[in-house]
């Protein structure tokens, strides 16, 4: 399978840059895989489409300030850190920005001096490993001096309100470079509308890294090697799952980072609890056995998730519903609107 066989021409100004002013005001095309039928309506709706007493898989990982911008101590050259993993208490691997200027040894300053940094070694993909040195708490710290690490395709710097708007309602367990996208729709009101309705949700945790929006660059995407991600799902919550298939409820996976966790723990039709990380790939060809439908956001041309939904949905009707989408003007990425395919 050819890396080209997942491009698409998105005109620039369909790229969301900011969020809507209501999450659940964002639009929704639902996306029939048995009929192929495609029907637009707003995410505020979607209870109206899901299955009867279906179960919502929702990821609360919490997105991290992992955005540094400090300066070498030798210098006073700056040198921008987004922070990818961490790897021990004080230690991390990161991307380095621009590379050139650092090397073994290197010092960085933060906030004026509140966090220093050493870079201790990089390693073949081009990530550094990092030592912090602080006073005082670190999440409390990286919160006064990082920012919000939105995607480059914002072409803007983050404001006060991105530290909100780019985490879930939900999100609760802090370690996320990158928020769910698929999941900043929902709100606590539409949740509990849900609930009422016989909707239920369960949470697992995968802390979105470099493996969701790496780039692919082997024109053989069988070629391509994913970058591993922690994801916890507790014993409780497996079997909650279970029981839920069981009884014949389909499992909605709110975004591509629940498909990946859940699909790593699958064991025939049913998952097992599990504490680690995942490396899947998932694209066509790929037999799902555990997600029964998918709320998701339009992802980047020629990315692992446009490969994913492909998967899911199949190729020709995913790319058919993008074109659709470009042709009604939706708003695209992660501030952008939502699918539901079913």
């Amino acid at each position: 399978m050819k890396l080209t066989d997942y491009d698409y021409d998105l005109p620039e100004v369909l790229i969301a840059q900011q969020p809507r002013p209501q999450r659940d005001a964002s639009r929704l095309m639902v996306v029939d895989r048995s009929t192929r039928k495609i029907h637009h309506t707003q995410f505020s709706q979607i209870g109206e489409f899901l299955p009867p007493r279906s179960l919502l898989v929702i990821n609360n990982t919490k997105v991290i300030p992992a955005r540094l911008i400090g300066r070498k101590l030798s210098t006073g050259g700056k040198i921008e850190l987004l922070l990818t993993r961490q790897k021990s208490a004080n230690t991390w691997e990161a991307l380095v920005k621009p590379g050139r200027r650092v090397t073994h040894g290197t010092r960085i300053t933060f906030g004026d001096g509140v966090l220093t940094a050493k870079i201790l070694a990089k390693s073949s993909l081009g990530l550094y490993t990092v030592r912090f040195k602080h006073d005082g708490d670190f999440e409390e710290i990286l919160a006064q001096v990082g920012k919000v690490p939105l995607p480059p395709y914002i072409k803007r710097e983050p404001n006060r309100a991105d530290k909100h708007e780019y985490q879930c309602v939900y999100a609760k367990e802090a370690g996320a470079i990158a928020a769910p996208t698929a999941g900043l729709h929902f709100t606590l009101d539409l949740m509990d509308i849900l609930k009422r309705n016989g909707i239920h949700q369960v949470p697992l945790t995968l802390h979105v890294g470099l493996g969701t929006f790496q780039p692919v660059k082997t024109e053989n995407i069988e070629m391509h090697k994913m970058h591993s991600e922690y994801f916890e799902l507790s014993q409780t919550n497996a079997n909650r799952i279970n029981v839920a298939k069981a009884e014949g409820r389909k499992v909605v996976a709110v975004g591509t980072t629940s498909v990946r966790a859940l699909e790593t723990v699958a064991s025939g039709c049913s998952v097992n609890p599990y504490q680690g990380y995942t490396d899947i790939f998932i694209y066509p060809g790929y037999q799902f056995k555990v997600v029964d439908a998918l709320v998701t956001n339009f992802h980047l041309p020629k990315s692992t998730l446009l490969m994913l939904v492909s998967a899911f949905a199949g190729r020709d009707f995913i790319l058919e519903a993008y074109q659709e989408a470009i042709d009604q003007e939706y708003r695209f990425f992660s501030y952008g609107d939502a699918m539901l395919i079913l």
